[in-house]
């Protein structure tokens, strides 16, 4: 179930400038970040060697990729926003992407999020800028934060 559910374009519009959220929890595993090592091809020792991390992390622990962080932003999103009234929805790409906070192997992650901008971009598409906040439980600073834009096309 999302947090707010928009209908069409000036629905969506009215959301501009609220945060939304936050999310459940998501727990992030050591197997979630080995999978993700292996798919990346990224396989830094700080992130997949629990027994070095322990010694020689400044954080004491393995700790999840930045690009992981962000990949899990698409899940919790869902529970965000529903958008009805778009025939399509794609992923446009990342404005600023900033990761504050480390996200240790087992700590639990849930986003807020916030409308920052609806633009007509000609051709029948409109652009949505979401700025995402993701917080690791626990930690005062936010593990995450980035703005995602999208490209909706209104039935």
């Amino acid at each position: 179930m999302a947090g707010v559910k928009a209908t069409g374009l000036e629905e969506l519009k009215a959301l501009q400038g609220q945060q939304v959220g936050p999310s459940e929890w998501r727990t992030i595993t050591q197997e979630d970040i080995n999978e993700f090592a292996k798919l990346s091809g990224d396989d830094q020792w700080i992130h997949v060697d629990v027994e070095r991390a322990k010694t020689e992390s400044p954080f004491g622990t393995t700790i999840a990729h930045g690009n992981l962080t962000l990949s899990a932003i698409d899940g919790l999103r869902m529970e965000l926003m529903e958008l009805d009234g778009f025939k399509l929805a794609v992923n446009y790409g990342w404005n600023k992407v900033r990761f504050p906070a480390p996200v240790p192997a087992g700590s639990n992650i849930r986003a807020t999020a916030e409308l920052v901008e609806v633009e007509d971009v000609g051709g029948g598409w409109v652009q949505i800028v979401v700025r995402f906040t993701v917080e690791v439980e626990g930690s005062e600073k936010p593990c995450c934060v980035a703005d995602s834009v999208g490209r909706l096309l209104p039935d």
